[in-house]
């Protein structure tokens, strides 16, 4: 069928199930990733770190380095090319950390000092692993805890308000019903995407071109502009192909390292990250220390919500986890304060991973909310149907769509929370205790200005040319399937060209911003070329393009609480004798808005969760005090959920509209892993009667654990 101008009738894309386009080239080999595209003369650089958590470099010995076979320069802090490290880039401040090789100071153990290039990798790793650098070592701090004197309140940025509040705290705790005040600890976790970082960079035509696996290509290649001084219009970086991300795929050193290597050799250079590399260089998730403190009547009603989070950040640029936002949010109160706290230390700088703020924020919120639904007498999803807000708690403002209830209701009816006996640790199958947990989630649903072209090809076809990045999400598909609808034509006659500097100025995949900032562009875009389609008359052989700039749409936007929301439902089972916890069931409902495409979205969610499982019962970097460097910084050391640790996990959506919103699409990349830690938690009480607040809940701390209850439970046998 199709319509007076021509173009096909709407096929409903939006919505309906799409594998990858781009699939059968990655199960293939055909998908090149950034690592791996061929370059004539391609040399390769091998990063050396600082040995020393604090102190400065008394020498380089290159000499004997630069002897070795294919060796071909070694650049450190007394030969590199200099840079302007003062520019303020998308974070709104300078990142000291992308200057490499300008001075000879050491902030933390894993610093670049220097870079070896030679003709292959193996030459290049021989000569780093045997170049010798001497320290002038000084006295350094790595500890981290809530009860530091030096923690101090760090400056509002753009991104994050260090302290709301609203109400006397004191008086109405005082006043309240029922109080809970409880610490709750999450350790630093890490980035492990399955495709290491890499770049390559050259100079091609008097252009910089820079091949790289990255979050963002205009990101990267601004960033890079300003850190070299160059004209933006000279640098290109494209990210055709990037195996996942998690926040940690921004402009890193190793990147600069390959710039500064090809403007010294005037030949390609690739730097590729080891995973040992990956656990100092690319950022991590702080971890933190949470005081909640909650005062309610008897009902359960809250009438003091307190939310103070402690986290690291490095002595060379501040980096704030920001765990206290999940109740600006979700749950209102008489008085209300949330508060971040941060201690510098001799440690690299943290940075954003999957739901940064909310995922450990969730945890010690969650849990506190399972608390005081114990402590009231209270089914927890009641607890939080008695304490949902008409307005943003914090700022006032309205929901744009908030269907948070409806995900505890869709949830409990699937999971047969009904049933559920709320008494602890009484149903056991052999030596299992078994229980069932329940928590919400949300992550903000921003937006960032983008620009598109569509273009109508002589053939029939259509290309859409977006910067969008596909960090694994299915962007791509998204896409086409969007101007799919927009154009009123099959998918099959749309092509999308993404991930190049040069396609203009777009939002990153990022903050669960991507597919929502890229589809209003296209949408716009693809509206404009239909309407001139209409007009009639034929398709030059170069075809007719349409283009779109959202920003002023975007600057229009009336201010609401924009965000997702779920309801997170797990089951456990706890061995008495070991300690081991299994999670035998997972189920997540969410309320994301216009979902683009089931099967991938799906796979978000699937992956949210499945981080969530490992954050609660695996993950955990330790740092030796003693060096400053981790106990274990590889993937034999830092323990994650392995298949057999992934129970049967479900995910699914209710209808969630937003009116009044041009797209109706919300984020899902971070939001599944928001409160799944805490429901696994709640579960573990719920099996046990032990409440654990510090994660990863270990097999030897559940033992210690039920230990320390049976002898308070001994001791107070004793004294009655």
């Amino acid at each position: 069928m199709t319509t007076t101008t021509g173009v096909a009738a709407a096929t409903g894309a939006v919505g309906s199930a799409h594998t990858r386009v781009e699939g059968r080239d990655k199960v293939t080999g055909a998908a090149r990733y950034s690592g791996e595209v061929p370059f004539a003369g391609l040399t390769h650089g091998w990063l050396v770190l600082s040995t020393v958590a604090r102190g400065r470099i008394r020498s380089v010995e290159a000499g004997p380095v630069l002897t070795m076979p294919g060796v071909l320069t070694v650049l450190h802090h007394g030969n590199a090319p200099r840079v302007d490290t003062d520019y303020v880039g998308m974070l709104g401040r300078p990142n000291p950390i992308v200057g490499l090789f300008q001075h000879d100071r050491v902030p933390f153990t894993g610093w670049p000092v220097a870079l070896v290039v030679a003709e292959t990798s193996e030459q290049a790793r021989e000569a780093a692993e045997a170049l010798v650098v001497q320290y002038d070592e000084e006295p350094h701090d790595v500890a981290f805890h809530s009860g530091r004197s030096d923690a101090y309140t760090p400056q509002d940025t753009p991104m994050v308000r260090a302290e709301t509040e609203k109400g006397d705290l004191e008086a109405q705790l005082g006043s309240s019903a029922v109080v809970v005040d409880a610490e709750y600890t999450t350790p630093e976790e890490h980035h492990n995407p399955l495709e290491p970082h890499a770049a390559t960079a050259r100079w091609d035509g008097g252009r910089l071109d820079v091949i790289d696996s990255n979050q963002g290509s205009s990101w990267v290649a601004g960033e890079l502009a300003q850190l070299f001084s160059l004209d933006p219009a000279s640098v290109r970086v494209r990210s055709e192909h990037v195996g996942g991300a998690f926040g940690s795929k921004g402009l890193s050193p190793h990147q600069v390292a390959a710039v500064m290597a090809t403007t010294v050799l005037r030949r390609p250079v690739r730097v590729v990250l080891t995973r040992r590399q990956m656990f100092s260089l690319i950022g991590y998730r702080s971890p933190t220390a949470q005081r909640i403190r909650l005062g309610a009547d008897a009902d359960g009603r809250l009438r003091a919500f307190d939310h103070q989070a402690h986290s690291l950040t490095s002595s060379v640029h501040e980096f704030v986890e920001s765990s206290a936002v999940l109740g600006r949010v979700m749950y209102d109160a008489d008085a209300h304060h949330t508060l971040h706290r941060i201690v510098r230390l001799d440690v690299p700088t943290p940075t954003w991973m999957r739901a940064p703020g909310e995922a450990p924020g969730s945890f010690a919120l969650e849990s506190a909310l399972d608390e005081l639904a114990e402590k009231c007498g209270i089914d927890p999803i009641a607890l939080r149907v008695r304490n949902e807000p008409e307005t943003g708690p914090v700022s006032g403002l309205p929901f744009s769509s908030r269907n948070l209830l409806a995900c505890f209701e869709e949830g409990a009816r699937r999971f047969g929370w009904a049933d559920r006996d709320p008494r602890p640790g009484l149903r056991r199958e052999g030596r299992w205790l078994l229980g069932t947990g329940t928590a919400a989630a949300t992550y903000p649903s921003g937006v960032g200005p983008s620009t598109a072209a569509v273009t109508a090809e002589a053939d029939g076809t259509f290309t859409v040319r977006i910067n969008a990045a596909d960090i694994g999400t299915g962007a791509r598909t998204a896409m086409v399937l969007v101007a799919a609808d927009a154009l009123e034509v099959g998918p099959d006659r749309v092509r999308v060209r993404i991930a190049d500097s040069d396609l203009g100025p777009a939002m990153i995949a990022g903050g669960s911003m991507g597919t929502r900032s890229w589809a209003w562009a296209v949408t716009l875009a693809a509206k404009e070329l239909r309407e001139r389609l209409s007009l009639g008359g034929g398709i030059p052989p170069e075809g007719i393009t349409a283009r779109s700039n959202t920003a002023e749409a975007i600057g229009a936007l009336t201010e609401q609480e924009r965000h997702s929301f779920g309801a997170q439902f797990a089951e456990v089972a706890v061995d008495v004798d070991t300690g081991e916890v299994r999670v035998r069931r997972l189920l997540g409902i969410y309320a994301a808005g216009t979902i683009v495409n089931p099967l991938t979205a799906r796979s978000q969610f699937i992956g949210g969760m499945t981080w969530g499982l490992s954050m609660a019962l695996h993950e955990e970097a330790i740092r030796d005090l003693a060096s400053g460097g981790h106990v274990g910084a590889d993937l034999a050391g830092y323990h994650f959920a392995s298949h057999a640790d992934v129970p049967l996990i479900e995910a699914d959506w209710v209808e969630d509209p937003v009116p009044g919103d041009p797209v109706g699409i919300k984020g899902i990349g971070e939001i599944g892993i928001v409160g799944v830690a805490a429901a696994i938690a709640n579960a573990v009480w719920h099996a046990t009667g032990v409440r654990h607040r510090e994660l990863p809940i270990r097999p030897d701390r559940v033992l210690r654990a039920a230990d320390e209850a049976r002898r308070r439970a001994a001791g107070g046998a004793r004294s009655a």
